[in-house]
């Protein structure tokens, strides 16, 4: 294909066809296209945007630049993604709720690139859990257990790799299209028929207003109903973090809690939608007095501690997650209601700590984090603590203790915030 031309006609805010976008993605993975013409393209993408039509086509060739696994032989394939946050720790708990009411949930899921793990970091949190499975042993536990998570393979959606590496480079990552196309490819090469994408929205998460949080999730949606997908989308509040801890180890524990039938409510409310959605679009049966009392008998967790058993984490007692035993407390200036908590504010303090990273071949410290004592609307005394901050050794801490500093706002008076905003 002719670069140039195809530069200029996204220029010019003119659509592209579906063949020289699908030849576009084929030169990215064969390396036929250089880096400095797909990075002008992006730019052009970035002011002109891609027509619902050209965002679609663009998913399905990234998905189609490898491999898509095949769960046709598994019964009510379901996933689950999230478009970032946190403190979200979700998927440590819905995956084996879903397994234990029906679904199979086979995943592939990713390292956290900012400022907290993402779900793979989690689960490496705990002793012994391995995320690295060939193809039949995948897809043997989804079989065996219901429930496989695993790091996610090169050989899925790689022109979504190669564009994503370009687009962190060049300021070109905040574009709806991108960003849908982006999420999509992947779940799409995934294979599970049906799909709760929970995004996130607020000062915390990439989609700062409702707005934008609806158009990014109509566009997954229409992606996903093309390819013959069932999806749901649920817009979820990230003004705060979810639960109170935030850190690898730290929100395994909180997912134990939670799937022991307590843990904080935010987190059972977001949970407990999240599976009602994508269990209704499966066609199994989703009332939420049965997925509350999956999670309140104890069924969840004995699937949780199946699953994690037979990808060889252990969880004997709390040594198994290692969390640092070094800490330092945040304590209240005054008498108030907490008005605001900075859910970015604690994501980067975590990060200074260790936590995340902002290189991908950064390490990560499963240990440390940030664990709330108060949430929004939560009153608060002088002296009394509203997050500990655990660390390793100091590692960042002057950087995490200013960054606190001003994360929290204390008022006379504040109304707790919904933490469900909008389903679809």
């Amino acid at each position: 294909m002719h670069m140039p031309s195809f530069i200029q006609t996204k220029r010019d805010g003119r659509p592209h066809d579906d063949a020289d976008l699908r030849a576009f993605v084929d030169g990215i993975v064969s390396g036929d296209i250089p880096d400095y013409q797909t990075a002008a393209w992006l730019m052009a993408v970035v002011f002109q945007g891609l027509s619902d039509a050209e965002t679609a086509t663009l998913a399905s060739a990234m998905t189609d630049s490898g491999d898509r696994l095949d769960l046709s032989d598994l019964p009510h394939t379901v996933d689950k993604h999230s478009t970032g946050g946190v403190g979200d720790k979700t998927t440590l708990i819905l995956a084996p709720l879903l397994a234990e009411l029906g679904g199979t949930v086979a995943k592939m899921s990713g390292r956290g690139l900012g400022h907290t793990g993402g779900t793979i970091d989690k689960l490496e949190s705990i002793a012994g859990f391995n995320v690295t499975l060939d193809e039949a042993a995948f897809l043997k536990q989804a079989a065996d257990v219901g429930v496989v998570v695993a790091g996610a393979s090169k050989r899925l959606a790689p022109a979504d790799g190669k564009l994503y590496a370009l687009r962190d480079a060049t300021a070109t990552v905040k574009s709806l299209p991108l960003i849908a196309s982006s999420i999509m490819s992947k779940k799409l090469a995934g294979g599970a028929k049906s799909l709760v994408l929970d995004v996130k929205v607020g000062q915390g998460a990439f989609m700062k207003t409702v707005p934008e949080a609806v158009q990014l999730g109509r566009m997954m949606q229409a992606i996903g109903e093309r390819e013959g997908r069932n999806v749901a989308v649920v817009l979820t509040d990230m003004d705060q973090p979810l639960g109170l801890a935030v850190g690898n180890a730290s929100e395994v524990l909180e997912a134990i809690q939670v799937l022991q039938g307590s843990g904080p409510p935010d987190v059972r409310e977001v949970v407990v939608r999240l599976a009602r959605e994508v269990l209704t679009q499966s066609g199994l049966p989703a009332s939420e007095r049965d997925i509350r009392a999956a999670l309140d008998d104890g069924r969840a967790y004995a699937r949780f501690e199946r699953w994690v058993a037979a990808q060889g984490g252990r969880l004997t007692d709390e040594t198994s997650l290692a969390l640092s035993p070094d800490t330092w407390m945040l304590t209240a200036p005054r008498d108030g209601v907490v008005a605001n908590i900075d859910a970015l504010a604690v994501g980067e303090a975590v990060r200074r700590l260790g936590g995340g990273r902002s290189r991908k071949d950064d390490a990560v410290d499963h240990g440390v984090g940030v664990d709330l004592h108060v949430k929004v609307g939560g009153r608060t005394g002088q002296g009394e603590p509203l997050a500990t901050v655990r660390h390793r050794g100091g590692r960042g801490l002057e950087d995490a203790q200013r960054m606190l500093a001003g994360a929290f706002v204390l008022d006379d008076q504040a109304a707790e915030r919904p933490v469900l905003l909008e389903v679809s």
